[in-house]
């Protein structure tokens, strides 16, 4: 189902593998070593911008008397809220400004604006996630384990309602995501859920208390008798912030061509194979600066899982040369239109509500779920043969993935023909 054998899937040799992987070592070197004044001056003033957003925000919720007013300092809130947990929290906890030794920009000393613990959340995502990524069985944010997002997961009655729980999801994605990395540290120290009383619990406890106090009692009850539009301010806020950052997630993690595996590739797993299944399983989409900053750079989700501590204002750069190594390697570089990608996300929590005997495709060759499997018993070329060469014997061009997958489309679109015209004989 999941990809088993990531070689075979990416029609890749050993040596192409750790060539790939070599290369990839070479762009953190080259990036590592030129980090400097204007990496520290860009993630200083991206700190001066999101206080200064906030500080706004709450001087129009406290003093504006008008609706506009109101309106307007809500949306400021919540692009603040937006920046300071996707480019501040998010990246800063990756330790992406660990280099510049500044105790305030430092991975062990910054607390984001989120109700889950920074310590908790560190532990299962910059740990378990980035090392797992989209393996089944190991990696917990392969659907936040209330979603069935590959054909692995064995359908339950339950999955039937996924097209609603997933907009449930995004309403609530910081408590979601919260819960789910306290059951992990819970796991990870083997402590039973019934104890109530464990460091794990007090520390996410206290966690939760203080923001809870924080965003619906302290500011409403500073804005004295606006205290029930700067609470209403704060839930949108806080909504937005919810729905923007499951989008930017979902997307980077669950369109089409977002590659899952077993735990079965994990056996011998090479610094090129890990290199390989991060580039394999993660999806970009468009953005521009704006855009970029408002993602925490997600946008550029493959480069952020190769290199999740390098600084993200760098990954634009990294981004055009992982791109030239994919054309170099015939590898596909999975981005689109963050509309698009999010429905081809969606459409996938849809069509994986349903058992997989109602599905068409079958369950190693579907937009969502595929395999190496998927190779089997087609011809990929007009004479009937499978790509055998690492190069095209007229062009000259590497035969890798991209191929494969070109040629397979193309003999699925010959097979769909010959069967219509069988038909219409029969017809006839």
């Amino acid at each position: 189902m999941a990809i088993t054998d990531i070689r075979a899937f990416a029609h890749l040799s050993e040596n192409d593998i750790e060539a790939l992987g070599h290369e990839l070592d070479q762009i953190r070197t080259d990036i590592e070593n030129s980090l400097g004044q204007s990496d520290a001056d860009y993630i200083r003033r991206v700190i001066r911008v999101q206080r200064g957003l906030e500080v706004s925000a709450r001087l129009l919720l406290f003093g504006g008397r008008y609706r506009v007013a109101r309106i307007a300092g809500t949306v400021i809130l919540a692009a603040a809220k937006v920046i300071e947990m996707m480019e501040l929290g998010h990246n800063i906890s990756h330790g992406q400004w660990d280099w510049m030794n500044d105790p305030e920009i430092h991975s062990t000393q910054w607390e984001w604006d989120f109700i889950g613990p920074s310590a908790q959340w560190k532990r299962a995502h910059n740990y378990i996630h980035h090392t797992y990524t989209n393996v089944y069985g190991k990696d917990e944010d392969l659907g936040f384990v209330v979603s069935r997002m590959t054909r692995d997961e064995p359908w339950r009655p339950i999955h039937l309602l996924q097209p609603v729980t997933n907009l449930l999801l995004a309403a609530s994605f910081e408590l979601a995501i919260a819960v789910h990395d306290l059951a992990l540290e819970r796991q990870l120290l083997g402590i039973p859920r019934g104890q109530l009383r464990s460091k794990p619990n007090t520390e996410f406890a206290r966690k939760l208390a203080r923001q809870v106090c924080k965003d619906f009692l302290l500011f409403p009850a500073l804005s004295g008798r606006r205290f029930r539009h700067t609470l209403t301010a704060n839930a949108l806020a806080l909504l937005l912030r919810n729905l923007w950052s499951y989008l930017v997630i979902m997307c980077g993690h669950f369109p089409d061509g977002a590659e899952k595996f077993t735990a079965e590739q994990l056996e011998d797993e090479t610094p090129g194979h890990w290199y390989l299944r991060q580039l394999l399983g993660s999806a970009n989409f468009h953005a521009g600066p704006t855009l970029g900053l408002l993602s925490g750079n997600l946008c550029y989700q493959i480069e952020h899982h190769l290199f999740p501590d390098l600084p993200s204002n760098r990954y634009p750069e990294i981004a055009e040369r992982v791109r030239a190594l994919c054309d170099k390697y015939d590898l596909p570089y999975t981005t689109g239109w963050l509309p698009a990608q999010f429905w081809l996300t969606y459409r996938t929590a849809c069509k994986l509500a349903l058992p997989d005997w109602l599905l068409r495709h079958t369950s190693h060759d579907a937009t969502e779920t595929r395999s190496e499997r998927k190779f089997h018993g087609i011809s990929l070329t007009p004479d009937g043969l499978t790509i055998q060469e690492p190069t095209d014997r007229i062009t000259g061009a590497r035969q890798g993935l991209r191929a494969a997958l070109a040629l397979t489309e193309r003999s699925r679109q010959r097979t769909n023909q010959q069967r219509g015209r069988w038909l219409r004989r029969q017809r006839s």
